[in-house]
């Protein structure tokens, strides 16, 4: 087969991904694999597709995850055209809150982090490129598939990421260890929840461009998990803005 007829697109897995795939309508699913008898959850997929017309591979459950490279793909793999990633920055206006992913590197974190975001009402998320882990099958996974709901933006480095949010109006919130107890900041929008690497935080180098801030913690020599600390922090952001609600 030639190049230019190779089919582009990359595998996902498990029956959330599967679903939020179909529901947010952004990118085509090429094609799907399953086992006989059809796993728990197939129906909701059956229901979802509709009339949509995707072909259907039965195969082994061993066969599923050698294609997943996990045993956690509930009996559903799917085949997707690429992942959408915004094409230029935010726009201020538009996307009021956002939060920036300084190079986190745990596909899983990563999508418990876009997973928050959607929950808490983030109108946007920057991942980087440099240092950072890819939005992979295991992220989606994470992330239960509300990754696909949710407009990213992929920076080719953190200092890249923290100019352009600079340059369209952002403030930025940097967690750190160091900053003003996060209950008493009064965040005002348009801003940027900055969360650091599992390792070391937020990254050196931008650590000047915005305002620390800190989540409180029983002791000083035990931190969150930084997707736990994403989570509480982007609660309670969206929550002091007015951008979630009782009602909803």
């Amino acid at each position: 087969m030639k190049q230019s007829q190779k089919v582009q697109g990359e595998l996902i897995f498990g029956l959330h991904p599967i679903l939020e795939v179909i529901k947010a309508k952004k990118r085509k699913l090429i094609s799907l694999y399953t086992t006989r008898p059809e796993p728990k959850g197939w129906q909701q997929v059956v229901d979802a597709l509709g009339e949509k017309k995707v072909p259907i591979q039965y195969v082994e459950r061993a066969v599923l995850t050698r294609m997943a490279e996990t045993p956690d793909h509930q009996g559903i793999v799917g085949w997707v055209m690429p992942f959408v990633f915004k094409k230029q920055m935010f726009e201020a206006a538009k996307y009021p809150v956002l939060l920036m992913l300084d190079s986190i590197q745990d596909p899983r974190n990563v999508g418990a982090m876009l997973r928050s975001a959607y929950c808490t009402g983030i109108d946007g998320v920057i991942m980087i490129r440099k240092g950072g882990s890819p939005l992979t099958a295991t992220a989606l996974k994470s992330s239960a598939g509300l990754a696909e709901h949710v407009p990213i933006f992929l920076a080719g480095s953190v200092q890249e990421a923290a100019q352009l949010i600079k340059q369209a109006g952002y403030t930025m919130y940097l967690a750190t260890f160091n900053g003003s107890n996060v209950m008493q900041v009064a965040f005002k929008a348009p801003l940027c929840l900055v969360i650091g690497s599992e390792g070391v935080g937020v990254s050196k180098s931008i650590l000047k461009e915005g305002i620390a801030v800190t989540l409180p913690q029983r002791t000083k020599d035990i931190s969150y998990n930084a997707s736990v600390a994403a989570g509480i922090l982007s609660f309670l952001v969206t929550t002091k803005i007015g951008l979630l609600s009782s009602s909803k």
